[in-house]
């Protein structure tokens, strides 16, 4: 398993609505309209960034990776999650 912390890790699973263990595009859209981002292009961006795979799709891993080079990012995250 990833080296997730408990709260990034409840945050990743709030993200991940259906449960399959990743978040998909959509998934992502509705998690980052909750904070507040509604343009297509900066979902598009965010998933670019942290899908590194590039197989559309964020995984546990993936969601670690982001989390450990965003810790103020997630801090903020956690506040609405």
């Amino acid at each position: 398993m990833a080296d997730l912390s408990p709260e990034n890790e409840r945050i990743f699973m709030k993200f991940d609505k259906n449960g399959d263990g990743k978040i998909s595009l959509d998934e992502l859209t509705d998690a980052l309209r909750t904070l507040g981002s509604t343009s297509a292009d900066e979902v598009s961006r965010t998933m670019a960034e942290i899908d590194t795979d590039g197989d559309k799709h964020i995984d546990l891993a993936e969601f670690a990776a982001f989390c450990k080079a965003n810790p103020g990012l997630m801090k903020d995250v956690a506040k609405v999650f």
